[in-house]
């Protein structure tokens, strides 16, 4: 008797069949299809498994199938489970994607091109939120009844979204093109007095009503200008802000020029104030100790005017 227990041990370890195990509700459904089928809610369901249930819920979406309706869904597909407590429920997901939204904003821009917008402006969508897709799907975006006011420019359209596994989708967005101006701006911080490089600038396009009078506007007119004021990278350059840079300095030594028709003189001088490229400055010649007017034409370098005549400087030395 005693041995007959022992052989029946590994009899009674064994795990009960799949098949016949009682259905149950899933407490979290992860919808992968457009359909839903009973095996997707209940576990064990045999095989009614396959039976299609409903639709799915969106892509994105959620739905909640409290203890009634999944009993009358086990009842209208003859499946044996009834609930116990009257709290079971199911969760249904369906995850999704979002439709790129520069894939809708290309499309949205060709349209109000051709309906007259101008070549260069900012889309100001409020509140718009790109449609979800299934994960796997391959949208196909188009616009319909695009309108386009050019006084306002505001504009208005309806957005048709269709992809496998889903319902076509149509939203109404509305909008303006806001208009926009180029900008230059720092791609670092600069301390007052660099000198602006061409790696220093990027031009980037901002809208109207957020430039302020004086910002740079072309590349052109910011690289090879001297910083009076320290910036912030990504931040714009102010015309103001811009001066030609110093190629004499304060009291120091300069080459001055002077060139006529058959004749080339050059002495030793010093700068008695600072200048950039072309503007004048008063020269001493450490020769005569005669202070001239001269023009600035490069680092050091000066050319006095011919019959520049020495300038009376009071209390300078």
């Amino acid at each position: 008797m005693f041995r007959r227990a022992i052989l029946a041990l590994p009899l009674l370890a064994l795990p009960a069949r799949a098949d016949t195990l009682p259905p149950a509700p899933r407490p979290v459904v992860l919808a992968e299809d457009a359909m839903l089928r009973l095996g997707d809610i209940f576990e064990n369901a045999g095989p009614r498994a396959g039976q299609a249930v409903g639709a799915a819920p969106a892509p994105g979406r959620r739905m909640l199938l409290d203890a009634a309706n999944l009993a009358a869904i086990a009842r209208r597909h003859g499946l044996a489970w009834h609930p116990l407590s009257g709290e079971e429920r199911s969760i249904v997901e369906r995850p999704g994607r979002p439709v790129p939204r520069d894939e809708m904003e290309a499309l949205l821009r060709l349209e109000l091109a051709r309906l007259g917008a101008d070549a260069d402006f900012d889309l100001d969508l409020p509140g718009f939120a790109p449609p979800l897709v299934p994960v796997a799907a391959l949208p196909e975006v188009t616009l319909e009844a695009p309108h386009y006011d050019p006084a306002t420019r505001r504009f208005a359209a309806t957005l048709v979204v269709a992809a496998e596994g889903m319902a076509m989708q149509r939203l109404r967005i509305a909008g303006r093109a806001a208009p926009t101006v180029p900008v230059v701006l720092a791609t670092r911080r600069m301390a007052v007095g660099e000198v602006v490089r061409p790696g220093d600038v990027e031009e980037r396009r901002l809208r109207t009503e957020r430039v302020r009078p004086g910002m740079a506007q072309r590349i052109e007119d910011v690289v090879g200008r001297q910083l009076r004021r320290p910036i912030g990278s990504a931040m714009p350059f102010v015309t103001i802000d811009l001066v030609a840079p110093v190629v004499i300095g304060k009291n120091q030594p300069v080459l001055m020029l002077l060139e006529a028709p058959g004749i080339a003189l050059a002495a030793q001088g010093r700068a008695l104030d600072a200048a950039a490229m072309g503007e004048m400055v008063q020269v001493m010649n450490l020769a005569s100790r005669q202070v001239v007017e001269a023009e600035a034409i490069g680092p050091g370098r000066v050319r006095v005017r011919i019959g520049a005549a020495p300038l009376q400087l009071a209390g300078r030395r």
